[in-house]
């Protein structure tokens, strides 16, 4: 987990005495409160997911229908479609140590959807996190489609990511997507939602 960094200036500015000149005690407290937001909103970006995680998987079932889990099996484009079939199947490919693929397909959908003038810097970070070759989160495409995609981010369109997220959708679509369908997460929750209509 990547560690706080905060200027020097910041943090001796927390510590600092008591014995500051007359009228600088507002600015001392601003700069106090800012550093608080700073770290209020760094810590926000870090746990993503916690709101989500604190909801039970109880309450999630509950907005699902047996209908809708069933269509998940029908390919996976039905399963994508779905914001529950997204999470369940994001969990089930953490439980499989390959999350990346569903992180860069959902990044790839939302870089379609952004403004021209975003598209360099949400190019870059794209670029960064999947597909450059010693990425932390790198996913699995052949050389000459990472070297293509590389050549396609330093001058974005909405299309530079468009060859990865295919190759990345069909290794997902052979790969893990029938496993997911066999798993005894995707069978348990469906087993639990006919029951539940069956009441």
């Amino acid at each position: 987990m990547p560690g706080l960094f905060f200027s020097h200036n910041n943090m001796t500015d927390l510590n600092a005495k008591d014995d500051c000149k007359p009228g600088e005690g507002k600015i001392q407290k601003k700069k106090q409160k800012a550093f608080g937001t700073d770290l209020k909103n760094y810590l926000k970006c870090m746990v993503p997911h916690l709101e989500s995680g604190i909801k039970s998987s109880s309450y999630r079932n509950a907005m699902l229908s047996a209908e809708e889990v069933m269509q998940w099996s029908q390919s996976l484009e039905k399963l994508l479609a779905s914001q529950s079939g997204q999470g369940i199947f994001r969990e089930f490919l953490r439980s499989e140590f390959s999350e990346e693929n569903i992180e860069f397909w959902l990044a790839c959908e939302d870089y379609k959807k952004t403004k021209s003038d975003r598209l360099q810097g949400k190019a870059e970070r794209i670029y960064e996190e999947f597909v450059r070759a010693d990425a932390i989160k790198q996913i699995n495409i052949d050389y000459h489609t990472r070297e293509a995609t590389a050549k396609r981010a330093q001058d974005p369109t909405h299309s530079s990511f468009d060859e990865a997220q295919k190759t990345v959708f069909i290794l997902m679509e052979r790969d893990s997507y029938p496993r997911f369908l066999k798993s005894k997460a995707y069978l348990n929750l469906l087993n639990q939602l006919q029951i539940n209509n069956s009441k």
